[in-house]
């Protein structure tokens, strides 16, 4: 059994945590907090052992009433391998621990590209993570990108990739962020550091993206424009896209005309914590126009990337090859039904 440290339990680690003790071939070690809260509670609760991410803090635990096993380090020390789930900036922070104890560590989209050896999504690139002591499972966004730009690249090439992403304002726990009452420009220069991201996957892919900030928290939406190498059917690109196990083609039939509903479906089929892991693309979105294909898709900020992490776990751990971990993760998670 892979040993997994998860360094980090907030929107991200708790639900990575959650996916690897669904694996048959992982176990999780433990998790680290920087501070006892709800979540170090929900941790406790699950029965997952409780590090602290700061040693100085660890007092504060016992005041609260919750028992570590520790700092992290020993956590650190004990693992097969790490998920930095920790706020941007603070996984580079940590690396040098994490060479320390020549642990291979996994980090999120919010890092910089050059903290890892290799940005990671597992259908498109799953390989270049073999052995890798350093991987960086790109963002929401990105990873919801590099699923569809994958089949489309293998079936017509890609002349060039056009991106409008719209952005909910902060996740539901992120009170401190906006916009409240607006609708903003983010960034107001064109590429949004989305395009650029996706590059670290497809260096090749000529992308350029736009951002903007809406107040909501429930999901992120894109309109694709994608310009193939070869003309396409909207019917044939249906089709392609079904087979795609981490995409979610949304039926007319359902009657889901937005993000609101589609969360509320999440919830309503027993998903955990209503998670779309999932690209969830309106069926009746994907259009042609000789080469021009444009769709409209939801991304799930909060747990599109969970399915990656575990992937990436097998990745540097040598574990599996890219089919059986995809074919193992969606099995365990009940992905793509």
């Amino acid at each position: 059994m892979i040993q997994v440290a998860v360094n980090g339990y907030g929107t991200i680690g708790k639900r990575v945590a959650d996916a690897v003790r669904a694996q048959p071939d992982m176990e999780v070690l433990g998790v680290a907090k920087t501070r006892p809260n709800f979540e170090a509670q929900s941790a406790l609760d699950r029965g997952y052992s409780l590090y602290a991410a700061i040693e100085d803090r660890a007092d504060q635990f016992a005041d609260a009433g919750m028992e570590i096993a520790g700092p992290v380090t020993d956590l650190v020390e004990a693992a097969d391998v790490v998920v930095d789930a920790t706020p941007s900036g603070i996984g580079a922070e940590n690396k040098a621990m994490y060479d320390e104890y020549d642990t291979p560590a996994l980090y999120q989209g919010g890092e910089d590209a050059d903290v890892a050896d290799v940005s990671f999504n597992a259908r498109s690139n799953f390989e270049d993570a073999v052995d890798a002591d350093h991987v960086r499972v790109v963002s929401c966004n990105t990873t919801g990108l590099s699923r569809v730009i994958a089949p489309l690249q293998e079936a017509y090439g890609i002349e060039k990739v056009r991106a409008t992403l719209v952005r909910r304002g902060g996740d539901p726990g992120q009170t401190s962020r906006g916009p409240i009452n607006d609708i903003l420009p983010n960034p107001v220069t064109i590429p949004s550091h989305h395009g650029p991201d996706v590059n670290t996957i497809f260096p090749d892919v000529d992308i350029d993206t736009l951002g903007m900030k809406v107040p909501a928290t429930l999901m992120h939406v894109h309109s694709l424009n994608v310009t193939l190498e070869s003309a396409a059917d909207a019917a044939d690109v249906r089709d392609l896209f079904a087979d795609e196990d981490r995409l979610f083609l949304v039926p007319e039939s359902l009657d889901i005309d937005g993000a609101g509903k589609l969360k509320e479906y999440a919830h309503d089929v027993g998903r955990p914590r209503g998670d779309l892991w999932e690209n969830c693309i309106w069926e009746e979105s994907i259009s042609t126009e000789g080469r021009d294909l444009y769709l409209f898709q939801a991304i799930h900020q909060e747990s599109d990337v969970v399915p990656e992490n575990v992937d990436a776990i097998r990745a540097v751990t040598g574990a599996a090859d890219a089919a059986e971990s995809i074919e193992t993760t969606n099995d365990a998670m009940d992905i793509g039904r």
